[in-house]
């Protein structure tokens, strides 16, 4: 083997001075991923600005170590400590979820400039500061995992939730791009791009799920932990970029074949977030 480089690795191996650090792990995809970590012997760092329902997951979960950080991740000051934070509790960051993610849903001219900026200090910026300094500690010890959530929004542009499917493009298009740079350095990079799915990012969006729910096919919407399960497959076999669910990844590739002239307009016509600004204006 040349010096500097490393053999391709998958996900590290479960170590007790070494954790799983997953933002927005208060609920949702975010939660069952950190509870299919656990379940493969993976000790948990639960990042998310609700204490409380940290440590009720953190009591569910057995058998490894779970480190509970109280954080919001779009405060940049509070972010930067997370790192330091683990390491005075003597642990090293083996395994990255970005998950944590927000998302404004209807026309623009209905929201606020803080709302739409809010999404792209947590879908974007907290996605960059986090991966930057698990980078540079895990290409010098030739292992680590970082998976990044994106979603099947940031495919193509997404009428009623256009700033949202815009931060999940650039998660796409980062994601991507660093791969290439660690192949090689024994960092696994990927993907996890989650389709319609039942967590209470619609309500905190301001929608309500079964009006939403209403609008696209019943075969889209999966569990969050089948979700979770396809994402930390991911990283497990080094897959890269991963679309969960079948139905899901054949939506989304008919939707990139079809014309934006045509796609566009259907999509803006079926928003239900979309429909509701037009019928109160």
């Amino acid at each position: 083997m040349a010096a500097g480089t490393f053999d391709p690795m998958p996900l590290p191996p479960p170590s007790p001075t070494s954790t799983a650090v997953v933002t927005g792990a208060s609920s949702g995809i975010g939660a069952d991923l950190a509870r299919e970590l656990a379940t493969r012997g993976y000790g948990v760092t639960l990042v998310a600005r609700s204490a409380d329902k940290l440590r009720a997951l953190a009591d569910e979960l057995s058998g490894v170590r779970v480190e509970v950080v109280p954080l919001d991740v779009a405060d940049a000051a509070a972010r930067a400590t997370l790192f330091d934070e683990l390491e005075q509790r003597g642990l090293t960051v083996g395994i990255l979820v970005n998950n944590a993610g927000i998302g404004t849903m209807g026309a623009v001219e209905k929201s606020t400039p803080e709302a739409e900026v809010a999404q792209v200090r947590v879908n974007v910026e907290a996605v960059i500061d986090l991966t930057t300094r698990a980078v540079a500690q895990m290409v010098p010890r030739g292992q680590g995992a970082i998976l990044n959530v994106g979603s099947t929004a940031g495919f193509h542009p997404f009428p009623g939730q256009a700033g949202y499917a815009a931060t999940k493009a650039f998660v796409r298009s980062y994601t991507a791009g660093l791969r290439a740079e660690l192949s090689g350095t024994g960092v696994t990079v990927a993907t996890l791009n989650p389709g319609p799915v039942r967590t209470g990012f619609l309500t905190s969006a301001g929608l309500d799920e079964r009006t939403f729910a209403a609008s696209f096919p019943k075969v889209l919407w999966m569990p969050s932990r089948a979700v979770a399960r396809v994402g930390i497959d991911a990283l497990q076999h080094d897959r890269g970029a991963v679309i969960a669910g079948v139905p899901s990844r054949i939506s989304t590739r008919l939707a990139q074949v079809i014309p934006q002239r045509l796609l566009l307009p259907l999509l803006a016509r079926q928003h239900p977030a979309l429909r509701r600004d037009r019928s109160a204006s």
